[in-house]
């Protein structure tokens, strides 16, 4: 299964659109345009011959079929779909899982899931990369049961500090570190982290997360000595913990608006 890039997740992409869509702020066509600029086309793998009101028989089914994702979320909405979650895992941190252990297993493995929010279930969508020939490129969403109960993940407030503290370590320990092409590379190209009706803070801080995943991903290593690998890699993964605490974080802030 080929894994997508992490560092611009196309799950964060869809919890933002998905939640805006659901919202009112936007339309179902908008939304999955929006997806498909991202990444190119979208289809989501679903049981064979299967409706998708049984889309979470925990019995494994081997065969899948696709289908496209604009009439995947369609046929959700008429079920009840109240939200959309995101989950920014890594090994020894599932971030935004509560299983089941097949559901977690594939979303660590990925880096990243979403999940479809419905009355007394959810649905997972795993996303991987949609390789066809030369021409083709996008993502296919595999669905999976996914545990009912929400994960616990920070605030807004609680993770936009963190975020602010674990970068004034990080820098401390980065601009210590003495080697060839220091510092954060441009991060102009960086994507737009966030959809309409979201709070101007959570949009601040989404775009601030995904900035810095991409300087994650670009970081340099070259040229350094062992005891200065060490230093930069606790300093980086403090940081990247940090980060997808706050991606997290700015994606659920829509949900804090409504009970506000």
């Amino acid at each position: 299964m080929d894994r997508v890039r992490t560092d611009s997740p196309i799950s964060a992409t869809l919890v933002a659109w998905g939640n805006a869509w659901l919202a009112g702020h936007t339309g179902l066509d908008e939304a999955v345009d929006r997806l498909e600029r991202a990444a190119g086309p979208q289809l989501v793998a679903v049981p064979a011959a299967v409706a998708a009101s049984t889309l979470l028989d925990p019995e494994p089914i081997a065969q899948l079929t696709d289908v496209p994702l604009r009439g995947f979320l369609a046929e959700l909405r008429g079920e009840g779909l109240a939200g959309f979650r995101l989950a920014l895992p890594a090994p020894g941190d599932p971030l935004g899982l509560t299983g089941p252990p097949a559901f977690t297993r594939e979303a660590v493995a990925a880096g990243q899931a979403a999940i479809a929010v419905l009355a007394g279930r959810r649905v997972g969508l795993v996303p991987t990369a949609d390789q066809r020939g030369s021409s083709y490129s996008g993502v296919r969403w595999v669905s999976m049961a996914a545990a009912s109960a929400d994960a616990d993940v920070p605030q807004l407030a609680e993770a936009e500090r963190a975020l602010t503290l674990t970068m004034r370590s990080a820098t401390e320990v980065l601009t210590g570190v003495h080697g060839p092409e220091q510092g954060f590379p441009s991060l102009d190209g960086a994507a737009e982290a966030l959809a309409p009706g979201y709070p101007g803070r959570a949009h601040r801080l989404g775009a601030l997360t995904a900035r810095l995943a991409l300087a994650l991903r670009l970081a340099e290593e070259r040229g350094l000595t062992s005891g200065q690998l060490a230093a930069r890699a606790e300093a980086l993964r403090e940081l990247d913990r940090a980060v997808r605490r706050a991606r997290v974080a700015a994606h659920h802030a829509i949900d804090e608006l409504r009970t506000h």
